[in-house]
């Protein structure tokens, strides 16, 4: 995957991923993260959580520490901006994003779905596009409520150990969220079935991203 997004190989890449809320990343790209982690000679990663309050910043930073536990160098990052209310606060937001601008110049970025209907999660998609002009780009998707999931044009596929491992990290991390009807391995294995199945995976699971522009 690493040799389509990025075709020079330079010793260490740079990935940044970038969530509203403390499980956004886990479940919208977890498996990619894992892939990526194992493809590359050596992964520096910024991992930026915005919302997560009292005990949910303590289930961000495990989780994230679980996923990147082969990164070269890593930095996990868990803010507290209030939940829900980003687009009202969306001054302050972006100058957070200005300076993370100028401290980590990524090879690779994940974020939210600019059409995803929750309004945290397509604030940080409008200030990731806003902010970076010349950079790979990948939104990632959450099945929920809203029913906002689109078609995807990139995917990632995954076999089924990676999903096993993203799937079993969230059970382990996310204890706050286990009483919620959405937060279930079979939600999680759908969606990354359907994709595989879209996609013609081989092992049978990927995750989808939209893609905008990519510049080879």
């Amino acid at each position: 995957m690493l040799k389509i997004l990025l075709p020079i190989r330079q010793k260490t890449v740079r990935l940044l991923f970038l969530g509203a809320h403390s499980d956004d990343i886990e479940i919208g790209c977890g498996g990619t993260a894992l892939r990526l982690l194992s493809e590359a000679d050596e992964v520096e990663v910024r991992w930026v959580v915005f919302a997560a309050a009292g005990g949910r910043a303590a289930e961000a930073e495990a989780s994230a520490r679980r996923f990147l536990e082969g990164a070269h160098k890593r930095e996990i990052v868990v803010e507290n901006f209030r939940d829900g209310f980003f687009p009202y606060v969306g001054g302050t937001i972006k100058e957070y994003f200005e300076r993370l601008k100028g401290s980590f110049d990524p090879d690779l970025i994940l974020t939210h779905y600019r059409h995803d209907l929750h309004q945290d999660h397509r604030l940080i998609s409008e200030l990731t596009w806003n902010t970076w002009r010349d950079h790979a780009i990948l939104e990632y998707e959450i099945a929920k409520y809203d029913g906002d999931l689109g078609a995807p044009n990139f995917f990632v596929h995954l076999d089924e150990e990676i999903c096993r491992r993203k799937i079993a990290i969230l059970e382990e991390c996310f204890t706050s969220q286990k009483g919620r009807r959405w937060f279930s391995a079979d939600t999680f294995y759908s969606l990354m079935r359907l994709r595989g199945m879209e996609s013609n995976a081989g092992r049978r699971y990927a995750e989808g991203f939209y893609s905008r522009k990519i510049v080879y």
